[in-house]
């Protein structure tokens, strides 16, 4: 067994818990997985980028793969047989956590397929047809924040389905995300559903992202530059805190909701003279999580500084926000602009998993 991790264990006595974004089938074969929750890692996250290049560079899948083919399953059909199979295996790994924190942790999220993110139904019957597939209580489905996703989420944690709420990159969207939660509690709880605390969700706020836009329409040497991911995520904690801690969720919580965690993701730095840990460091605080990839997991396993920040120089944040209204950033603009944007990307990324699929089949078959 691996010896917990010192800022593993310091992040989570502050309320934080560390997942990681990542999965392959050598993760879960290799016992990787495992030696990362006894150090301490808290969950795991997927999207369609991940599954993309995992099953397309990994020959692990090939057999399963032949066998559903030869099945009769679709490629879409084949991907969600691996992808299921996969999200299993991490539950149960993770099924240690979650049993020791209560439900409170422990979770493996599994995305609805963006194509779907501007169709609430069909985004509700692919949510609920994969929520009976995985079978698992430990369960996340990824939903993303789209106006079109809003209802959606309403509609399953309503059914008592678990939920990550995805491509969340605004602090109106986080909002609106938050209030579709606390009334998908409020109409499972009025129709007497008896088990509201088995119910979970986290609200996925993207966090480097905004930093990338934003720095690209700054003038050279501002000093606004690397300051709008950060400052956007302390003051959508800011709201969280409003929200959660506030009368109109405090019905549901003696009734035993848990509040809607935010999670940061996005957390690895894309601007190179950036910190490395500038937005895991600088995002620490009570109820939420933080999805790292395994790089940026490793330096926060190595030397990363676990303290407090979230509720820290939160006047910097906001000023720094007026700053870019000043300078004539618009970031409502830019977080529209990133919420397209992330869409069409798990759109392309889940087209291209499509095509690799098709052609591992046929290669397969050709065997």
């Amino acid at each position: 067994m691996a010896k917990t991790n010192d800022n593993l264990k310091a992040a989570r006595a502050l309320g934080q818990s560390m997942w990681l974004d990542f999965i392959d089938r050598d993760l879960l074969l290799s016992g990787k997985l495992e030696q990362l929750v006894d150090a301490g890692v808290g969950g795991l996250t997927s999207n369609p980028t991940i599954f993309q290049k995992a099953i397309s560079e990994g020959s692990e899948y090939d057999s399963d793969l032949r066998n559903l083919a030869m099945q009769g399953h679709d490629d879409n059909g084949i991907f969600e047989g691996l992808a299921v199979k996969d999200i299993q295996d991490a539950a149960d790994v993770l099924r240690t956590v979650y049993d020791a924190t209560d439900r409170a942790d422990g979770f493996v999220s599994l995305e609805v397929n963006p194509q779907l993110a501007n169709d609430t139904d069909s985004t509700v019957s692919e949510a609920q047809k994969l929520w009976a597939s995985v079978d698992r209580p430990n369960l996340l489905i990824k939903v993303p924040a789209t106006p079109e996703g809003i209802p959606a989420i309403r509609t399953l944690i309503s059914q008592g389905i678990s939920v990550n709420v995805t491509l969340i990159f605004s602090r109106d969207s986080y909002r609106a995300v938050a209030g579709a939660y606390i009334d998908g509690l409020r109409d499972y709880h009025e129709r007497g559903g008896r088990y509201i605390s088995r119910i979970a969700s986290v609200a996925s706020f993207f966090v480097s992202r905004v930093d990338g836009s934003v720095d690209a329409l700054l003038p050279d040497g501002s000093d606004l530059a690397g300051k709008a991911g950060v400052a956007n995520a302390k003051m959508a904690y800011a709201d969280f805190q409003e929200i959660f801690g506030g009368a109109t969720f405090k019905e549901l919580a003696d009734a035993g909701a848990r509040v809607q965690r935010p999670l940061w993701a996005s957390t690895s730095v894309k601007n190179p003279d950036y910190p490395e840990l500038m937005y895991v460091d600088g995002l620490i605080g009570k109820d939420t999580v933080n999805t790292l990839p395994p790089a940026t997991l490793e330096a926060f396993m190595d030397h990363g500084s676990p303290a407090e920040t979230l509720t820290q120089n939160v006047d910097d944040a906001r000023n720094a926000l007026t700053g870019l209204d000043s300078a004539g950033v618009s970031l409502d603009g830019v977080t529209d602009d990133l919420l397209a944007a992330g869409v069409a990307s798990f759109t392309g990324s889940f087209e291209d998993l499509m095509f690799d699929i098709k052609s591992k089949r046929d290669a397969l078959k050709a065997d």
